[in-house]
């Protein structure tokens, strides 16, 4: 049985010390495609939290309830991306619906959810780290949160340097690469919490 301990450190490490992509580099597509505004890489961050939490909850379950009983852990990286693309069709669907500045502003991205290599990602660290449900669904929240702190960082970021005189050589991604590299780096500063 887990503690409320147990679960306080996997939520500060998934979310700031091992942040799924400052630090473990997945999930860099919409990380560094969405995050021109705040308010599209929020919006973004929000479904992401949505889909990770999700999939790590029913990922879980399925994993734990069907695999494993039925000795067919080995499909357990197909299964895993069927669960993704529903839920990322679930959120397609309720932001065509109830939010369409929101569902236009994210574009292509949405659907890229579907293969963010961050939400497989937590789904198989889940089953690698040996996670029951609930540490599951809190990693998988944690990670997400953590994704949506550095995408709305980087994008508040981006959102000054439009003002600032770059030099011609930096303009566009290689100066969005740099500064990514630089929070990286910031984000280092979290492995003391642990």
């Amino acid at each position: 049985m887990e503690t409320i301990k147990d679960l306080l450190i996997i939520l500060i490490s998934s979310s700031l010390v091992s942040n799924v992509v400052l630090s473990q580099f997945l999930g860099l597509c919409p990380f560094l495609g969405v995050s021109k505004k705040i308010n599209t890489a929020a919006g973004m961050g929000t479904a992401v939290i949505f889909v990770i939490t999700l999939a790590s909850a029913v990922a879980g379950l399925i994993y734990k309830f069907i695999l494993v009983p039925l000795d067919l852990t080995y499909l357990q990286t197909i299964v895993f991306i069927l669960v993704i693309a529903a839920l990322v069709q679930v959120v397609e669907m309720f932001l065509k619906k109830f939010m369409p500045s929101l569902y236009q502003a994210l574009g292509v991205y949405l659907p890229l959810i579907t293969t963010n290599c961050a939400v497989l990602g937590v789904a198989l660290t889940n089953v690698q780290k040996n996670y029951g449900i609930l540490q599951g669904i809190v990693n998988g929240f944690a990670t997400a949160v953590g994704f949506t702190i550095s995408i709305v960082i980087l994008a508040g970021i981006r959102e000054k340097m439009e003002y600032n005189d770059i030099p011609e050589s930096f303009k566009g991604m290689p100066i969005v690469l740099v500064t990514a590299g630089l929070m990286a780096i910031a984000f280092c500063g979290f492995s003391g919490l642990l």
